[in-house]
Parts: structure tokens; sequence; C-alpha cells
């Protein structure tokens, strides 16, 4: 009984110390630079604006060339449902947007907006 009440007390002491070791993680994301070519976007939004086809993923756009991808620049006025998860408020001028990666977006009814700051 004494040899359970150790090996527990051991296993409760060893995960105290790796659950405290995985909340200092830290993951940081390296979002790839305009132009950049890449083979595959995961789970990608197609959005048309100005007849063509703009692929959204994670903040970040594309547009098709071939059979890859070129990161670009965000299209202004495209209309977008929802911001990337992430994005924050900033008031400019008295305005209230949202700013993501050096994106800027204000709220047009149920959509937002790229637009110029």
């Amino acid at each position: 009984m004494k040899q359970i009440k150790t090996l527990l007390a051991i296993v409760a002491f060893l995960g105290t110390i790796f659950t405290t070791q995985a909340q200092t993680r830290t993951v940081v994301k390296i979002y790839p630079k305009h132009g950049t070519m890449v083979t595959t976007v995961s789970n990608p939004r197609v959005i048309v604006h100005k007849r063509t086809n703009y692929y959204y993923a994670d903040g970040v756009w594309y547009k098709a060339r071939g059979k890859k991808y070129v990161v670009t620049a965000a299209p202004k006025s495209i209309k977008l449902r929802t911001l990337p998860r992430g994005s924050k408020v900033v008031y400019r001028n008295g305005r209230r947007l949202y700013q993501y990666r050096g994106i800027w977006y204000k709220r047009s009814g149920n959509h937002y907006v790229v637009v110029n700051v």
C-alpha cells in the first residue's frame, strides 16, 4: 500500500512538472512574405473580386499562378464576412478599425472591408 502511495505521489509530481512546462511554451507563427510561391494552401476561402479569384487562409491572401499560389497584398475594398482570429480593434481619426498583420478592415453592415489607412 505504501508503494502505491509513493508511486501516485511521483506520478502527480511529474504531471505538474510537465503541465507547467507545457504552459510556458510559445508558438511563433511565421507568415510568408509577398511574392512567395507555395504549392498548397490549407482550407482556403475563394473570394472573387473584380473578376479575379483570391484565396484567403489564416489571414494571408493568395492568387493562383498555374498550380501554385503567390502570396499577395490584400485587395482594397474586398469584403469578408469574418475577421481573422487575432485581429485588434484600433481607433484612427475617430473611426473604429480592425488590424491584422498590417491589413486594415472597417465594418460595413455584416461584412468587413479592406481599407487604406
